[in-house]
Formats: C-alpha cells, sequence, structure tokens
C-alpha cells in the first residue's frame, strides 16, 4: 500500500519527538571528526508546506510544532529543534516543515553522505526537487530502503545513522523493521539506530516496544510520549516513541530534562504521559 502521505500530518506531536530526538543524535554524532554515513530508509518528500492544502486539511501541525513556535520557556533540546525548524522559516511566520532528510543534510559535513529511499512516486519527485542541487552528498533511491540496507552496511567510515520510520499501514511494516534492525546489527553492530513508530490501539503497534528490547542490541534507549487518550473506537494515534539502539551517552540524560516539559506543553488531555528507559551492558 502507498497510499499514506506525510504531508497531511507533518509537524504534529509524534514529528516533534522524533526531531528533537534526531537532533539530539546528530549534534553529537557530528562533534567527532570522521565522516558519517545518514541512511533513512522512509524519506518521505524532505520538507512540507504548512500553508498547502494536505496539512492546513487536518491542521495536527498546529497541535505540535505550533505549540512551541513561540513559547519562550523551551528547555535547551527543544530549544534546538526548533532553532532547526526556523531555518526553513527564516522571515518569521511558521509556513515550512523540514522531514528527517532536511534536517540531516543541515547537519551535514563535506565529507558524510546521505542515502535517501522513498517508495512513494510522487514523494520522490517532491524529494527530488528539495535536493536537486546538493550534488554527490545527497542520493536519492526510488525504492525500499530496508531492503537496501543489506548492501549499504557497514558504511565506509564505520560511522553511520540509520533512521526508520515507515507508516505502520500494515501489519508487514511491523515484522519487516525487526527483521531490518537484527539483519543490520549483523552487518554494523555499532551504527545507531532510530526507530519510531506509532502508538495506536492495532496489536502490533502495541507489541512492537517490547519486541524491539529483545533484539540483539546491547545499549538501547526507549522514549515515548502519549498526548491522549485512546480513541473509544480505536483508531487514531495517541502518541509515538523512539528507540534507539546504540545512542549517544548524553540522550537519556537530556531526554529526562527534556519529556516532562514536552509532555505537558503537548497534551490534548489528562491521559498525556512520557516514559524513558534504557539498558547498559
Amino acid at each position: 500500500m502507498l497510499s499514506y502521505r506525510h504531508a497531511f500530518h507533518a509537524g504534529n506531536h509524534a514529528d516533534v519527538l522524533k526531531h528533537v530526538i534526531l537532533v539530539q543524535i546528530l549534534t553529537y554524532l557530528t562533534a567527532k571528526p570522521t565522516p558519517l554515513w545518514i541512511i533513512d530508509t522512509h524519506a518521505g518528500a524532505g520538507r512540507y508546506d504548512l500553508s498547502a492544502e494536505p496539512a492546513k486539511k487536518l491542521g495536527e501541525f498546529e497541535h505540535g510544532i505550533g505549540r512551541l513556535w513561540d513559547a519562550q520557556d523551551l528547555p535547551q533540546a527543544v530549544a534546538d529543534y526548533v532553532e532547526a525548524v526556523r531555518a526553513l522559516n527564516p522571515d518569521g511566520p511558521l509556513r515550512h516543515y523540514p522531514g528527517s532528510p532536511w534536517l540531516a543534510y543541515r547537519a551535514l559535513r563535506r565529507d558524510d553522505r546521505l542515502r535517501l529511499f522513498e517508495l512513494h512516486p510522487n514523494e520522490v519527485k517532491l524529494l527530488a526537487r528539495t535536493f536537486n542541487r546538493t550534488g554527490r552528498a545527497v542520493h536519492i533511491t526510488a525504492g525500499d530502503g530496508l531492503a537496501a540496507l543489506k548492501a549499504l552496511l557497514p558504511p565506509p567510515s564505520r560511522r553511520g545513522l540509520v533512521l526508520i520510520d515507515p507508516s505502520y499501514e500494515t501489519k508487514h511494516d511491523y515484522t519487516a523493521v525487526l527483521q531490518a534492525l537484527k539483519e543490520g546489527l549483523k552487518r554494523f553492530a555499532t551504527g545507531t539506530y532510530a526507530l519510531w513508530y506509532p502508538e495506536l490501539a492495532r496489536l502490533e503497534a502495541r507489541q512492537l516496544p517490547e519486541r524491539l528490547k529483545h533484539l540483539p542490541a546491547k545499549r538501547w534507549l526507549h522514549a515515548s510520549l502519549r498526548v491522549q487518550a485512546p480513541a473509544s473506537d480505536g483508531f487514531g494515534m495517541y502518541g509515538s516513541g523512539m528507540f534507539i539502539i546504540n545512542p549517544p551517552w548524553t540522550l537519556a540524560e537530556t531526554l529526562r530534562q527534556t519529556l516532562p516539559w514536552l509532555t505537558q506543553r503537548l497534551a490534548q488531555d489528562a491521559s498525556a504521559a512520557w516514559r524513558l528507559e534504557t539498558q547498559e551492558p
């Protein structure tokens, strides 16, 4: 199925959690001089127009990045993220939202490389338009990013970040990400892997976090943010999570200071809550 278009959801509470964490990971990894490969398996369009009809139709960004845009008391990690979004909105008002590929590209240094994969034909065209003048630093492939990991790992520099955030439209997505991580760890055990997942009523979504904890990884971090209670009809996303294998050493403490504030700011009802779990060898 290729019906999912992220333009309808860009900048929502799930994007906030994902991108706050992504910015922190990128900052940590690019502090070391060794070249870095960043692989985004489900890149989407790369950037999104919040004034266009898809974003305006649901208005999800208003309850995500919109709640942070004019806030004055931002924790440092949230301030870093908002600054990255402001770089795409130099005139002041919030009109454009960066996807993960744009945030990754913004962090690239001269010898770093960004590999982007996207299956949806319309999204691939938009992605190519976003990165049409970036030279050899960015390579876009219209294809299955999870399948491509076999050929890309380990990267030549032996330093890499793999970002995985499929739409989870089908049950297959849940098993596919687990299998991709298992195989990735066999080839590149020291790489950093960042998996996003939605909190949904469906069984596969509820089981995924526990299944991730049983992957053959010595170090991992699991962060989740719920903004509201599950709907009585069982439909809709009420939160999301990030599962990071080989996370930056600084990330857990940063999130302990950040998630309570972020949960309070993004809460849509009294059921809003956050969770942070870690495993160290």
